[in-house]
């Protein structure tokens, strides 16, 4: 479903409001019917507006994992007139990377990603199998299809956003890491969904 909403100079509660209900309404428009939600929660380490920099967060979600390594995948919008750039990302499961898939030696790899994820401003970043997504490494538990997880975004202005992604079932396509990543060979992955 489109979203048609527009936000207009507003002053900052209302644009934090109006930017979680716009988040909210776009993360039960998806095609998953899975119900998702995305309730953005953002605090600031500086004197800016906490308005300025919201993200929308559409369609989050967790593949599915019983231990190892997972991701995290949605649609990431700036509504605002900066670009914002995501330097970090954590949740209670297990320590995150911001990774990016990469052609190497004729092979689809993942790797960290330099510099972070930047969403420019008035445009939207996807996260997805095969592109760039949130890395959730050595699972403390396992994350069932249905689990809600609480993910922590940091931007580079130290200011954070929550938000909450369920987990659900995919297999497909095996990538693997890039050598030398990490401090211990990381095995290969399924990333793709399933029909």
């Amino acid at each position: 479903m489109p979203n048609s909403m527009s936000v207009r100079r507003l002053r900052p509660a209302a644009l934090l409001t109006t930017a979680a209900v716009v988040a909210v309404a776009a993360a039960g428009c998806g095609s998953t019917g899975e119900g998702t939600t995305a309730t953005p929660t953002v605090t600031s380490a500086t004197s800016a507006s906490p308005a300025a920099g919201v993200l929308g967060v559409r369609d989050p979600w967790v593949k599915a994992a019983d231990k190892g390594m997972t991701a995290a995948f949605g649609t990431l919008v700036n509504d605002g007139d900066a670009d914002v750039t995501i330097t970090a990302a954590s949740t209670e499961v297990s320590p995150m990377e911001l990774h990016e898939m990469t052609m190497k030696d004729g092979k689809m790899v993942m790797q960290p990603k330099q510099g972070g994820i930047v969403v420019k401003a008035h445009s939207r970043a996807t996260l997805e199998p095969g592109g760039d997504h949130l890395m959730l490494m050595n699972l403390a538990k396992p994350v069932k299809a249905g689990d809600e997880l609480s993910v922590t975004l940091t931007f580079a202005d130290g200011r954070t956003q929550t938000f909450t992604a369920v987990a659900k079932p995919f297999t497909g396509a095996e990538e693997s890491y890039a050598p030398g990543h990490g401090d211990s060979p990381m095995p290969e992955m399924s990333m793709s969904p399933a029909s």
